[in-house]
């Protein structure tokens, strides 16, 4: 009985210090001061073109690629597979010989 009302009183004490401290905020509202960047909205002139390849030519092709270029993708068995493995194992897996029961 005494913890209890200890522990009753202990909460009741951290709920009166958490009150206490949302006095100190002020309810006042504040405005918001966002930047404005007025050159992003502007109206100037396109720069000038650019070859993102620097100075090699452009080329392009057409055709096929043979799939050997494209090389092995990596077989993944499905986890479906794998459970179903594993339930196999675990049913012909060699049991205990003796079963001890403590109570």
């Amino acid at each position: 009985m005494k913890t209890t009302i200890l522990v009753l009183c202990f909460l009741c004490a951290t709920a009166a210090f958490g009150q206490v401290g949302q006095s100190a905020l002020s309810n006042t509202p504040s405005p918001i001061n966002m930047f404005d960047h007025p050159e992003r909205a502007s109206v100037h002139p396109m720069a000038q073109e650019s070859n993102l390849l620097g100075e090699s030519a452009y080329s392009y092709a057409k055709g096929e690629q043979p799939l050997s270029e494209f090389g092995a993708s990596k077989y993944e068995v499905p986890l479906g597979d794998v459970a179903r493995e594993y339930r196999k194992t675990h049913a012909f897996a060699k049991k205990a010989d003796k079963v001890s029961e403590n109570y």
